[in-house]
């Protein structure tokens, strides 16, 4: 009893001396601040979806056309395009002068409101999965950049779920794919069905999960303000040992290992921001697709399924309505998009235009944004890309 007494002890003066430390961090690492730091200040817009989700859009103003829409992935934000400062897709590309803007879906830090809802006490507020950022968020955040810029079209770059919510754009919405001129997909995710363990194992208690975070109703997950989410703050951002159990024994094994691009500096900056706030709903959504073998819309069980789909199962999405250009950019060491699994989407994608495989054979799921060299291993591509289809 002792014992546990002093391990709690312990754990509450470590959550104390980070909010500390984070506190001081978190006063820099936004992006206001970073993207001022690097010559480019960002102006924050704010969008109301048709569902009533108020979402903070970023622009760092540029004279190329179309504008560039990016877009975060699960469990992150809009800081994760400015982690490296320079070095960053954001900000190189509002170097070279393009008009960049910076999504952040519902639910995270810049995203966490309503216009009647409170995400701290209405659960309501979190019933979404990526299906609502895909159908909600993403023509909001469209719309208000085309009518901002006065174009008909825009570029857009999404990693990892962020790639995935313009698959169901343009499945659910399609009359969105003629706003896309080009989507650029890093780290794509669609098909789950040849992830290795540890991610496969991880993959197979989802449901279990979804369960219990139910019964004791737990809607919110990695939330800055929750406790879990201070204890994993916590614990990764003990000196010396934090990148070791947070990044060695927990990231790489998820994602792919890749050390030489995502070093220890790094990681103070990402950690600040980075897990951030998930829906239990979403990561359920992802659990499901990973269970059926099909990509799909969530599943509210037999008699829901019934009222939303007419239908005792949900209905895949059809990718064959997806006709905006697609371009897919692929790492071999990503854990979480196989290559096998890419191979399955590049074959229903009716207008995909170019398909890269890194040569760098440790690119893993997150060197996209967090990696050290991607101005040498990635950007030449994206560069290309924009510049051959606009």
């Amino acid at each position: 009893m002792f014992g546990h007494c002093c391990l709690l002890f312990i754990i509450y003066q470590i959550i104390v001396l980070v909010e500390c430390s984070l506190v001081t961090i978190l006063k820099t690492v936004n992006v206001l601040d970073r993207s001022l730091q690097f010559g480019h200040p960002a102006i924050p817009f704010q969008v109301t979806t048709e569902d009533g989700y108020i979402l903070q859009l970023f622009h760092l103003p540029g004279e190329k056309k179309p504008p560039v829409l990016l877009m975060h992935g699960a469990i992150d934000t809009a800081d994760t395009w400015l982690v490296r400062g320079n070095g960053s897709l954001a900000i190189t590309l509002a170097n070279a002068g393009y008009d960049v803007w910076l999504g952040n879906c519902r639910g995270n830090r810049y995203s966490r409101r309503h216009v009647y809802l409170d995400p701290d006490n209405d659960p309501l507020f979190w019933e979404f999965s990526f299906h609502e950022h895909a159908v909600y968020d993403l023509p909001a955040i469209i719309d208000t950049i085309l009518d901002e810029t006065g174009s008909k079209k825009l570029n857009a770059i999404g990693h990892s779920q962020g790639n995935t919510i313009f698959y169901i754009l343009g499945s659910i919405r399609p009359e969105y794919n003629e706003k896309v001129n080009l989507m650029i997909a890093l780290a794509p995710v669609c098909y789950l069905h040849n992830i290795k363990p540890p991610l496969y194992t991880l993959f197979t208690f989802i449901p279990l999960l979804n369960d219990i975070l139910k019964k004791v109703n737990i809607n919110e997950l990695f939330g800055t303000e929750k406790i879990h989410g201070k204890i994993l703050k916590a614990l990764c951002s003990i000196p010396y040992v934090g990148y070791t159990i947070c990044i060695e024994h927990i990231l790489f094994p998820l994602s792919g290992a890749d050390p030489e691009e995502f070093d220890r500096d790094v990681f103070k900056i990402v950690n600040t921001f980075f897990p951030a706030s998930i829906s239990r709903k979403n990561l359920y959504h992802f659990g499901q697709i990973f269970k059926s073998r099909r990509f799909e819309r969530y599943d509210y069980g037999v008699i829901g399924n019934k009222a939303m789909y007419n239908s005792s199962t949900p209905p895949s999405y059809d990718l064959k309505k997806v006709v905006m250009r697609i371009a897919l950019i692929v790492g071999l060491n990503d854990k979480i998009s196989s290559v096998k699994d890419i191979d399955l989407l590049r074959n229903q994608l009716p207008n995909m235009v170019n398909y890269t495989v890194s040569p760098r054979k440790t690119f893993n799921h997150m060197d996209d944004t967090w990696g050290k060299n991607m101005a040498v291993y990635l950007f030449p591509y994206i560069f290309d890309l924009l510049k051959e289809y606009s």
